[in-house]
């Protein structure tokens, strides 16, 4: 028997959100697909969103991609988590790491018994009893042991766009040069049928995914999809960002600095360190902004700051008809808490679920849609979080923030832990218990109560079992080699995935 006739789809627009799309399509649906994707050397990609969560991880080794050959070929370093300075308060400074707490049950999580342990003088912050959180400050690093910490990626963008091509083109997807000039729709349907290039080639297609960037070529210019605009919550719109040389080995967590009007990323990776200066443009001019960026960074530049603007929100459908959005064309949140890159693997590993090899139905492309506001809107509310659990009170703009009215569902979030020292995880939802954990306490927010279940514990066998876990973490992270030194055994070479 022959199989299905495949499907073909067709991707407007490469960097990383197609190369993503491309890769994960060809890779995991071979011959069910005939992926085509067009961009256009002339068109400069964003690539400025170098750093990932642990879910890239797994996105890699569901695309078998072998971790030596990737870091390699992108110059990328490891990641345990990011540090945000000055966002609670000027000076203040907290880790959001990434792994679990040991200490836990189904009954109450790790906080509870960290808080009933402070009650009884136990003043060890929270982050001694995590793995990650304690290498990052020590500068450590290994993917060995027991625990194995959990970690993502810092990546050269442009890198991993030409890593994931070639791996897609040896699974059989195919590029095509050239500038969209038409979109072509089919007159009954209004269902998108051939994107018209600039060379006269006509370019056919079953099922479109919109990568084109902040225009939204198809979803939006030619489908009509409209845009909800998030600015009131998140009013940043702009960011400058520039390259240097490094000047000291590669730490292992992103830093997030705060100022007046947005804050600055440090983004280390092995031959070059990325770094921008994220504002709004209502209380910081953009020229004063990129001036703010070239005082603050530290080696010799290596390009030119590069403005992008933007606005964050999302499309008011992400799939429409037979044209699915993917990257900013679908929305942008900021990337405080680097989940633009898992947004796109996400969304191509859900395309991946729900194929509509009979064709688009709206049921199908409903869930689809439903499960990615879902996770958007979530991730939304986490960077809120970041902004409204301030105390800081010296720029308007900060002011502006405190005094904000939050969606309900962050509102909810923030009460609970203040009354109850409550904080969890849905199903689907992106951000661990532990994550909302380290920015409630990092930024100032002190429970009135928490669960006593530990009380039953006598005292003495609760302060043991705490000094056991933080000797355990101090022990494992000595042994450790520093995240410099380990890097730099990711020699380049071009093995492939």
């Amino acid at each position: 028997m022959s199989g299905p006739k495949p499907t073909r789809v067709v991707i407007a627009g490469g960097g990383t959100a197609g190369w993503i799309a491309a890769c994960g399509l060809a890779r995991q649906l071979g011959k069910l697909v005939e992926v085509t994707l067009v961009e256009s050397d002339a068109i400069p990609t964003i690539g400025v969103g170098e750093a990932t969560i642990p879910t890239a991880r797994s996105f890699h080794e569901y695309l078998r991609i072998d971790e030596r050959a990737f870091m390699s070929s992108t110059g990328s370093t490891f990641k345990l988590g990011i540090r945000f300075d000055d966002w609670g308060a000027l000076g203040d400074s907290y880790m959001h790491s990434f792994g679990t707490f040991a200490m836990r049950n189904w009954v109450a999580e790790f906080q509870h018994f960290w808080l009933e342990g402070r009650e009884l003088g136990v003043d060890a912050p929270i982050g001694a009893y995590c793995l990650e959180h304690e290498a990052a400050l020590a500068h450590k690093f290994t993917t060995e042991g027991n625990p194995q910490p959990s970690y993502a990626y810092h990546l050269d963008a442009g890198r991993y766009a030409a890593f994931l091509r070639a791996v897609a083109e040896r699974d059989g997807a195919r590029r095509i040069e050239g500038r969209i000039e038409t979109v072509e729709q089919d007159p009954e349907t209004g269902d998108i049928a051939a994107l018209l290039l600039d060379h006269g080639q006509r370019v056919e297609g079953d099922l479109f995914i919109d990568c084109t960037g902040f225009r939204a070529l198809l979803i939006g210019e030619t489908l009509g999809i409209g845009y909800e605009d998030w600015s009131h919550w998140l009013p940043t719109d702009g960011a400058w960002a520039v390259q240097t040389e490094n000047t000291d080995a590669p730490a292992p967590y992103t830093v997030a600095a705060a100022h007046d009007a947005g804050w600055q990323w440090r983004i280390p990776l092995q031959h070059r360190t990325g770094n921008g200066l994220v504002f709004a443009s209502e209380y910081l001019e953009p020229d004063a902004a990129r001036e703010r960026l070239l005082g603050n960074v530290t080696g010799e530049l290596l390009n030119d700051p590069r403005l992008i603007r933007f606005k964050t929100g999302r499309r008011q459908t992400m799939w429409s008809r037979n044209c699915l959005a993917m990257g900013l064309s679908s929305g942008f949140v900021e990337p405080l808490e680097s989940t633009s890159i898992h947004l796109m693997m996400i969304g191509v590993t859900r395309l991946i679920q729900l194929f509509p090899f009979g064709g688009i139905t709206p049921a199908l492309r409903d869930r689809w849609n439903e499960l990615s506001l879902r996770e958007l809107e979530h991730v939304r509310d986490f960077i809120i979080l970041h902004y409204y659990l301030t105390q800081r009170d010296d720029s308007d703009f900060w002011r502006s923030r405190s005094a904000m009215e939050v969606p309900a569902s962050l509102e909810a979030r923030i009460e609970n832990f203040a009354e109850q020292g409550q904080a969890w995880q849905e199903s689907l939802e992106l951000f661990r218990t532990e994550s909302w954990i380290y920015v409630f306490l990092g930024q100032g927010l002190a429970p009135r109560q928490w669960h006593r279940l530990a009380s039953l514990m006598n005292s003495d066998r609760l302060k043991q079992a705490l000094a056991q876990q933080r000797d355990a973490i101090s022990a494992q992270v000595a042994a450790m080699p520093s995240h410099g030194d380990f890097v730099s055994s990711y020699a380049p070479d071009n093995r492939p995935a």
